[in-house]
């Protein structure tokens, strides 16, 4: 199994959205390495859900359950999407700076390359995010 985290705008796309719905095609990734990353993703996939912009925190996971298929939202078949359900929410969501904090978490993709909307996590790294969100 890999690790995942997407970002989305909560006012785009929350993650009470995605538990309301029970299932979302997460598509308008026209990044390169994110569309590699989606690509790369296997149904059941564990993937943290990240609010950017205005809240910046984690708040839940979410599994993939249809892996990447065309973006029905692009003009070129080069752009990629995956289906993903909700899998848990977070008792309470981690901030952006409480894993900037996290000693351990040093090295994660969001801190590093904090424009790209689809980065995998290691083992460690969720196992780590999904204890502090509990």
């Amino acid at each position: 199994m890999n690790y995942w985290l997407v970002k989305s705008e909560p006012e785009k796309y929350a993650w009470t959205d995605l538990q309301r719905d029970g299932e979302t095609t997460w598509d308008g990734v026209r990044n390169f390495q994110a569309r590699n990353n989606l690509q790369q993703m296997k149904e059941g996939d564990l993937v943290m859900y990240y609010h950017s912009v205005s809240e910046k925190s984690i708040v839940g996971v979410a599994k993939v359950s249809k892996e990447a298929y065309p973006d029905p939202t692009a003009n070129e078949p080069r752009w990629l999407a995956v289906s993903l359900v909700p899998e848990q929410a977070f008792a309470q969501p981690v901030s952006l700076d409480q894993i900037k904090k996290e000693e351990r978490l040093q090295n994660i993709a969001l801190l590093r390359q904090s424009r790209l909307s689809v980065m995998p996590l290691s083992p460690e790294e969720f196992e780590i995010l999904l204890r502090m969100g509990q």
